[in-house]
């Protein structure tokens, strides 16, 4: 007993050395284009376990590197994440030590808003996003993605909120910051996804539970569920997953339904509102730009953009119902994954020629990421 008591002892205190110790992180880039503040991911296995926070990562240079440690929900570390610059055909290397790490800038959020009818929010340094809950339920709401439209690094979800609902100075108007001018209705809006069924598009309603995984300064992520969708007199309940990262212009969605197996598809798309907007396509993605319309007196406020991504190429390219939709055969009880976001020509991206090339590069990460290695 005393035997394995130290054993035991033994263990415990190599996996503090190992946790504890200098460790040398290599990240390569082989793809013939660039990368620039990508976000990348390490498990906390392949550090030899991490905990807490009480780490510096540093570049060659020596320079600090903001990062994030992910729970994703439960209480001990699943990863780091940090963002990368690398050129085509070249390595870099990150240095992580014991120590005390400067403060970190958030550049994501996200949270319930009990204060405006169960609104659920987030947002990164380039755009904001809402979807609805059943606080809103008399007004039949869709589980379509809204999108506002931001031009600061600033977060703005609470001060939009709070200026709307305290001082009433409407966060439809642009006070400097952006605004919501985007119309969601019964629509997928910026990016919703849908059951696709016998050719009919089934658009969803508010969703009836949250749960926030991790909220920042450089990933918020956070698990909506919906309760009782019925699918061909089926009755099914969906998951849905988002994480945005800081400078991203697109929003990670992994959904899963779970039932009854039947042969189904999911449909992840755009509202085309009025279809006078210019539509893109290319393999496996779709953006489009149309006017930005002020609520109060449909003053035109520039271009905004949207996008969707899969990771593969699509099935299916439909349009319908005013819905630009890339579709794909699903099976209930595996996981879905497909990208989606939004864009303004007042930040970032003054004409849909940016917006489509941003969403391309994103793509292309997706498709081709960097290769990261733990060496000690």
């Amino acid at each position: 007993m005393k035997k394995n008591k130290f054993s035991i002892l033994i263990l415990l205190l190599a996996t503090a050395v190992v946790g504890c110790a200098q460790t040398t992180i290599e990240i390569t880039n082989q793809y013939p284009f660039d990368r620039s503040d990508e976000i990348v991911e390490i498990a906390a296995s392949e550090l030899g376990g991490i905990s807490g926070t009480d780490y510096i990562l540093t570049d060659e240079n020596n320079e600090e590197i903001p990062y994030q440690l992910i729970y994703n929900g439960t209480e001990t570390v699943q990863s780091i994440i940090f963002p990368t610059t690398v050129k085509t055909g070249t390595k870099v290397v990150y240095t992580l030590n014991p120590g005390t790490p400067k403060a970190v800038q958030a550049k994501t959020s996200a949270r319930y808003v009990p204060e405006r009818k169960d609104d659920f929010t987030w947002e990164n340094n380039l755009a904001a996003y809402r979807m609805y809950g059943p606080g809103l339920a008399d007004e039949n709401p869709s589980n379509g993605v809204d999108l506002w439209l931001k031009r600061t690094e600033e977060l703005v979800v609470d001060s939009f909120y709070r200026g709307e609902l305290k001082y009433g100075k409407s966060y439809h108007e642009d006070h400097g910051q952006g605004l919501d001018c985007y119309k969601v209705g019964n629509t997928l809006g910026a990016g919703g996804i849908a059951p696709y069924v016998d050719g009919k598009l089934l658009i969803g309603k508010y969703y009836d539970s949250y749960k926030v995984l991790d909220n920042g300064p450089l990933r918020s992520a956070f698990t909506l569920t919906y309760n009782q969708i019925d699918i061909n007199g089926k009755s099914y309940k969906q998951e849905i997953t988002i994480s945005t990262d800081a400078g991203t212009v697109m929003n990670k969605a992994v959904v899963k339904f779970e039932g009854e197996k039947q042969n189904m598809q999911l449909a992840a798309g755009i509202t085309l509102h009025d279809g006078k907007g210019t539509l893109q396509r290319a393999s496996g993605l779709i953006v489009y730009g149309e006017n930005a319309l002020r609520n109060k007196d449909q003053q035109n406020v520039g271009r905004n953009f949207v996008g969707v991504v899969l990771p593969d190429k699509e099935d299916l390219y439909k349009i319908q119902n005013l819905h630009a939709l890339l579709i794909k055969n699903y099976v209930p009880g595996d996981e879905f994954t497909y990208y989606f976001g939004g864009g303004w020509s007042q930040w970032k991206f003054p004409t849909q020629k940016e917006w489509l090339a941003a969403v391309q590069q994103f793509s292309k990460q997706v498709k081709y990421p960097l290769t990261v290695k733990v060496v000690k």
